[in-house]
């Protein structure tokens, strides 16, 4: 046998010798919360009796990705005639709360609708697997990201306690993201506000909580600037597009670099950076410009596409809105 291969059937079985049961890593889990969460050992031990092992979960998360649509198969998911609609009646039912959290933390109230309408279609969607269930299953069965989950359901017990929520109680998604915005534990706990003041952070059942959780995330998270524009549309290609794009998405371009390149720059604040964005269409690729408050959303799903859509979905939201009270007041 070769040296190379031998080393490495040893290193192999080193690591799988190494490998940490599930008993191991909650026995750890347990440790850790007791001596740095001050948790009573029984009371985690009871709370880990209760969670299940479910093996959907596993499957879910080890599936191979989908295929990668282009933009234009994306778009067509999201940016729908129904989810508009739905959108603009989630608006009007619950303006309130919407235009409070756009004059305190300045978000416009079109975004916060289109994020909750990409990620759980306005609440109907958001999962049905007990959070319990998941972290636990991911955390002490998933080896490959196990960690992640382990710090996640450490949070998901903090805030238990902290909510007095029974642990059991809560469902989302397989990967343990809850609720109309599907935060997961960790953002739940920075992020979750008690909006309407009765003294609980109901993401759940509570749509005033919601928005305000997700105005507070954009600032706090996503450094969202009042008042500024998201994106534009470039019209044609500009010159050197792939090595402008290569940038990032996170904007650190010049606005007079991209003007070299022949990009309309008229619409872009003074002094502010941009990023040229790609976007993979049936008719060929389509470029737009990012700014700060793009990259924001982009702090709540790190896709470029993801953002595109909530941006869009926003402004068809916001449209069609207008439209609606325009006619309205015609009448």
């Amino acid at each position: 046998m070769k040296p190379v291969l031998l080393l490495s059937l040893l290193l192999l079985g080193a690591g799988v010798a190494n490998a940490k049961t599930p008993d191991q890593l909650r026995a750890e889990f347990i440790d850790m919360m007791v001596k740095r969460h001050g948790f009573a050992r029984d009371e985690v031990k009871r709370i880990l009796y209760k969670a299940q092992l479910r093996r959907p979960i596993l499957e879910a998360i080890s599936r191979p990705a989908e295929k990668t649509l282009n933009w234009t198969a994306y778009r067509a998911i999201f940016v729908t005639q129904s989810r508009i609609q739905e959108g603009v009646a989630f608006w009007n039912g619950h303006a309130d709360a919407l235009r409070r959290a756009e004059q305190e933390y300045g978000v416009p109230a079109e975004i916060i609708v289109a994020i909750l309408g990409v990620e759980t279609r306005y609440g109907t969607h958001t999962g049905n697997y007990r959070v319990l269930d998941a972290l636990h299953t991911l955390g002490f069965h998933y080896p490959r990201r196990g960690a992640f989950f382990r710090e996640q359901l450490g949070h998901f017990l903090r805030f238990s306690r902290e909510e007095d929520i029974d642990p059991t109680m809560p469902t989302g998604s397989y990967a343990g993201a809850m609720g109309m915005p599907q935060f997961m534990p960790d953002s739940f706990r920075s992020y979750a506000i008690d909006f309407d003041g009765d003294g609980h952070r109901d993401i759940w059942h509570d749509p005033d909580d919601v928005i305000g959780s997700v105005a507070n995330y954009f600032v706090k998270k996503g450094d969202w600037r009042r008042g500024q524009p998201v994106a534009f549309p470039v019209a044609g290609a500009p010159e050197d597009a792939a090595a402008l794009v290569a940038a990032g998405a996170r904007p650190s371009l010049d606005a007079q670099r991209l003007s070299a390149a022949g990009v309309d720059i008229s619409a872009v604040p003074d002094g502010a950076r941009v990023s040229l964005l790609d976007f993979d269409t049936d008719a060929g690729t389509e470029y737009w410009l990012g700014l700060d408050n793009f990259y924001a959303i982009m702090r709540y799903n790190p896709r470029t596409k993801y953002a595109m859509a909530v941006y869009q979905l926003a402004e068809a939201i916001r449209e069609q809105r207008a439209q609606t009270l325009a006619g309205r007041d015609d009448g």
